[in-house]
């Protein structure tokens, strides 16, 4: 079917996709959106068949079987790309010579237009193909600002989370996340050392240089007990002056001892302070996970803090490890003080 040279134009507007052929099957003109499928280098002069594989209707093998399927469905795809299907029609022409085809991507218009680079120029105007285009661009634009919505929402809930497992003043963490890793710990059964740091002299330097100074040495504490640890390691202010150190997988007992006696001997050294210095120091207890046969929080901080106090005891800037003693010491010193009070 040879179309008149003057109606080509109107043919290329409104079946951009059209393939006019001669009685022998020879491909005579196609539309400007075929040419754009790299179908071959010159697809006029080739022979439909010899381009394109017809799946269904399956006795279709022949350019006159092709002719005889007036007014049925065509499924095809591309010979020398199968990923690339299409669906069509057939017109034979009334006088027998030839015919026209006219082609569309049916449901595969998506991956037809990222592949080769179409826009709504190369679909007819009425073609349905250009609302599900539109539909297509709009629901990609709604998915691409809801995927930005909820980067900002995740970003902006990270950004509370950490705001709210971290301690305001020093950027350490807070009591809770510090219980919030204990309760981790103790799930997941990883062992761990806590240990219980409380400054020494604190309340003087609030008292005679003021509470800005005393912000200065506890972000100073932080600082050095942030150099001081390791990644793994995490760093709390659960209090006014008071740290927990947690220290997973169960440190030896040696290497705990020296990283208390590094920490107090950094907090001996005078902080300066607006012309000034503070002096502090640091005590500090520690108990292990493996010192119980199932580990609680609550008990493990109190008898952290019951080591600490024995440092406190000590004379301070010192550093103990919790025993069963200290806990027995405790109850034989409250029995005698409760005695007293009963015979007073």
């Amino acid at each position: 079917m040879q179309i008149p040279t003057s109606l080509i134009p109107t043919f290329n507007k409104l079946l951009p996709m059209h393939l006019s052929l001669s009685g022998n099957g020879e491909i005579l003109h196609t539309g400007p959106t075929l040419e754009k499928l790299n179908i071959c280098t010159n697809i006029c002069g080739q022979n439909f068949l010899d381009l394109f594989t017809v799946s269904r209707p399956r006795n279709i093998k022949t350019i006159d079987a092709l002719f005889a399927s007036n007014g049925r469905n065509l499924h095809l795809h591309l010979r020398n790309d199968e990923t690339v299907k299409l669906k069509g029609v057939i017109i034979p022409d009334a006088d027998d010579d030839g015919g026209l085809i006219n082609l569309s991507f049916g449901i595969g218009v998506i991956k037809a237009v990222t592949t080769f680079g179409l826009t709504s120029a190369d679909f007819a105007p009425n073609d349905l193909t250009i609302e599900m285009l539109y539909l297509i661009e709009a629901k990609s634009a709604a998915m691409d600002e809801s995927r930005k919505l909820n980067r900002r929402l995740q970003s902006a809930r990270i950004v509370a989370e950490e705001k709210a497992f971290t301690d305001g003043l020093t950027g350490l963490k807070n009591r809770r996340a510090m219980d919030d890793l204990l309760k981790q710990l103790i799930d997941k059964g990883i062992p761990f050392a806590l240990m219980h740091l409380d400054l020494d002299y604190f309340k003087a330097v609030n008292d005679t240089l003021g509470h800005a100074a005393g912000d200065h040495v506890l972000n100073r504490v932080a600082k050095i007990l942030s150099e001081e640890t390791r990644d793994s390691d995490t760093v709390a202010r659960v209090g006014g002056d008071e740290f927990v150190v947690i220290l997973p997988k169960n440190p030896p007992i040696e290497k705990i001892e020296l990283f208390a006696n590094r920490i107090i001997k950094r907090l001996q050294q005078p902080i300066p302070f607006k012309g000034d210095f503070c002096h502090v120091s640091v005590s500090a207890g520690t108990t292990i996970s493996n010192f119980y046969t199932k580990p609680d929080v609550d008990q493990m901080l109190l008898d952290a803090d019951l080591a600490l106090y024995a440092s406190k005891h000590k004379g301070r800037a010192a550093h103990t490890l919790y025993t069963g003693d200290l806990r027995k010491n405790e109850t034989a010193g409250s029995e005698t003080e409760a005695s007293h009070q009963k015979i007073a």
